[in-house]
């Protein structure tokens, strides 16, 4: 091995100068020059966020290029392997990070966040890095560098708003609650290095036998996983430190997070665990059922709009673990596209209520009331949102659902798809009681939300979204119906 091999981790040698320049500048910035740190952590994303695009778009454009890139770059003996599946994947992390580090803008010009912007974007692009290396991990000391660097900065953040009573508390609750995954994960992956002798994902593949001590040890590891996606009944941190973090942090959690898990327990157990994907099928099936439905039904009793979608995120996980469930090239392909649509309309809908919460000082659900007629903008933008979670169609939500359900469906798990689908008639009512409150509810006297004009970056961020939405439902409506024309010659 030589140093040479770090020139195959692009995505994570361009993220490095990314967080290397963002603490240069803010450690030796002026007094004026720091107010700009939001914005100079933005242009490095966005950067960043287009090298990876025209990194992961070279073997299209350039046919020598394909040969080294089918089966993906890899360093250290296969410790590290970039494959194509994971390269897209990040580009998607990438979208949507730029977009909560643009929405995070008004949140860090406060007078009490200021002064720290440097420390939660370096805190913020040290969790994306942790994820790189979880998505591009071809052994398991690599694997739990990664979940471990995407997990402890995570704390600080969500403990951020420090002077919070809330946001100490979620920061306790988070941490030691992914301590205690995180311990799960390392004993049951003490029980797989005992039981087949390596740490490399091909080499436990190839040594696998049905035992209870592998079977018990793929259980635990992926409880760290879990953890992280908020499965029932691993969620219980979720709604509590949803609500306590500051709004661009439980933007963050809700998506970015729980993205790069589901996606890093496909890997796992299609790469490593295929001989046992009954076994994990099962496990599956059992935490679906009770994510999607436990998520729902409490997501009806709630009145803080934060611990509304904590619940709605806990339902809406269990709907992208189909995905994994199906164990196939179209559940895979149907997963990656959930997780960008769900990106799109979770930060808009958070964006609306940071933009409330900002200005109004209320994240509970009544200050919602008459919203439409003192900021009706904002009341469409959550409209959308909120109509692309439930799977309205035209809306791109709908799809990425009717791509997931057809997934499920080819593995022939119809009883699943049978629950999931009646449970999404109760996910539109909870939906619809929000939309219910802005359009239809008379607003208190005086309002509890007054007319307000959003700042640049956040509206930028919700008209990219309401456009993606949008889009997104228009291009996969056109491409189910010249699918459905090609089927029918």
């Amino acid at each position: 091995m030589d140093f040479s091999q770090f020139l195959a981790l692009h995505e994570e040698i361009s993220l490095v100068a990314v967080l290397v320049l963002l603490l240069i500048y803010d450690l030796f910035a002026p007094e004026k020059g720091r107010r700009h740190i939001p914005l100079v952590a933005c242009l490095l994303i966005g950067a960043h966020t287009v090298f990876c695009a025209c990194d992961f778009a070279a073997p299209a454009c350039c046919p020598t290029a394909c040969a080294a890139t089918e089966s993906g770059r890899t360093a250290f003996a296969g410790m590290y392997t970039a494959t194509q599946a994971a390269l897209l994947f990040k580009n998607i992390l990438n979208i949507g990070v730029l977009l909560i580090c643009l929405q995070a803008c008004p949140f860090l010009r406060r007078e009490d966040t200021e002064i720290k912007a440097g420390e939660f974007y370096f805190l913020l692009f040290s969790t994306l890095f942790g994820m790189y290396l979880m998505l591009s991990a071809g052994h398991f000391l690599l694997f739990v560098v990664g979940m471990e660097t995407a997990s402890i900065p995570m704390a600080a953040l969500v403990a951020f708003d420090k002077y919070k009573t809330q946001s100490a508390e979620a920061g306790a609750k988070f941490i030691l609650s992914s301590a205690f995954a995180s311990g799960l994960s390392f004993f049951g992956l003490s029980l797989i290095y005992g039981g087949t002798g390596s740490l490399y994902f091909a080499d436990i593949q190839h040594s696998l036998s049905f035992t209870p001590l592998l079977l018990g040890g793929m259980v635990l590891l992926c409880s760290g996983l879990f953890f992280k996606i908020s499965l029932v009944p691993y969620h219980l941190w979720a709604a509590d430190v949803y609500e306590g973090a500051p709004t661009p942090v439980t933007t963050y959690l809700s998506v970015i997070s729980k993205g790069a898990g589901v996606f890093a327990l496909c890997l796992i157990l299609t790469r490593v665990f295929p001989l046992f994907i009954e076994a994990w099928q099962t496990v599956l099936y059992v935490l679906i059922l009770l994510s999607i439905t436990v998520g729902n039904l409490f997501a009806l009793r709630q009145k803080n709009m934060k611990r509304f979608l904590a619940f709605s995120s806990i339902s809406q996980a269990g709907y992208i673990v189909l995905g994994v469930f199906s164990a196939s090239p179209a559940g895979l392909t149907a997963l990656m596209y959930y997780i960008f649509v769900y990106i799109l309309s979770n930060v808009a809908a958070f964006g609306v209520v940071q933009l409330v919460e900002q200005h109004a000082g209320k994240t509970d659900m009544a200050a919602y009331n008459g919203l439409y007629k003192s900021n009706p903008k904002l009341s469409v933008v959550m409209m959308f949102a909120l109509f692309s979670l439930a799977g309205i169609p035209p809306f791109a939500g709908f799809f990425s659902k009717f791509f997931i359900f057809a997934a499920t469906a080819e593995s022939g798990a119809y009883a699943l798809l049978l629950i999931a689908l009646l449970n999404t008639v109760i996910s539109l009512y909870y939906y619809l009681l929000v939309v219910k409150a802005m359009f239809i509810l008379p607003p208190a006297e005086p309002a509890d939300v007054p007319a307000f004009k959003s700042e640049a970056a956040p509206k930028l961020v919700l008209v990219v979204c309401t456009a993606g939405i949008l889009l997104a439902g228009l291009v996969s409506c056109l491409y189910a119906l010249i699918d459905r024309t090609v089927l029918l010659g």
